[in-house]
């Protein structure tokens, strides 16, 4: 069976790496004959700090699924049209807008030099911040400031493209149109019913939908109409965690 891991607030928390005790249970269901995957919304650059190098090999769906990685190489990304791009700086200008613009590694920065999402954003320092002209391409839009945040979402919404609004955090989640993480699943070669899915959140919901079993890790509402499952984030969560990914290897044992 494919178990498929979304990454914060799901099995790594509070910006910090998996912990030992996780990465344990993980390995433990790669030596019972499963495969695991991790997809998130982190570029792939982003994903490698908080998961150990002993899993860098494995499959990696990152920036929502525009981004894959297979065996530690990097297939071509899902981009955004060059049309797209102009209209998304021009309501980002609009509404003076701060942004986190991702390429396939390097990346554009414009907010506040305190804001949390730095803590994230290469802290390897395996990229370069440049400025959002200098970028080949683009494959994910974090916009974390505005004016009227709400009425940039709304404009955002109207576009050809997929928008997440992340209202804990208040930020904007930009992909292109009909790229998820199912869609990069499926380009890998995951196939519908086949895997189990663990997620928190919004951008989860498409794997989710097409899971064979899927656990929600918290309370987001938008997710829980398609878990079959949820865990609390509260006492020993990870315990609980790992004692649901025991069950599920023993349950679909190969």
């Amino acid at each position: 069976m494919q178990f498929v891991f979304d990454l914060d607030g799901t099995i790594c928390f509070k910006g910090k790496p998996i912990s030992e005790r996780l990465l344990c249970a993980l390995e433990g269901l790669i030596e019972a004959g499963h495969e695991v995957v991790f997809a998130s919304a982190r570029p792939i650059r982003d994903m490698l700090p908080v998961v150990d190098q002993r899993f860098h090999q494995l499959l990696f769906i990152g920036g929502n699924g525009s981004l894959i990685s297979q065996a530690g190489k990097r297939l071509p990304g899902e981009a955004f049209t060059a049309e797209q791009i102009s209209k998304i700086l021009e309501l980002i200008t609009a509404y003076q807008g701060t942004y986190l613009i991702d390429s396939e590694w390097d990346y554009a920065y414009t907010g506040a030099s305190d804001h949390p999402i730095l803590n994230n954003v290469d802290p390897l320092k395996l990229a370069k911040k440049v400025p959002v002209e200098s970028l080949n391409t683009i494959v994910k839009i974090l916009i974390l400031s505005s004016v009227n945040m709400e009425r940039l979402f709304a404009e955002l919404a109207a576009l050809e493209l997929v928008v997440h609004q992340y209202s804990r955090e208040n930020v904007l989640d930009l992909s292109p149109q009909n790229i998820h993480k199912w869609s990069a699943l499926q380009k890998a070669g995951l196939q519908a019913k086949q895997f189990i899915a663990f997620g928190n959140d919004a951008n989860d919901i498409s794997m989710f939908q097409a899971a064979l079993y899927s656990v929600r890790i918290g309370d987001h509402a938008e997710l829980g109409p398609y878990a079959t499952a949820s865990i609390a984030v509260e006492g020993d969560y990870e315990g609980a965690i790992i004692e649901k990914i025991e069950q599920l290897s023993k349950a679909y044992a190969l």
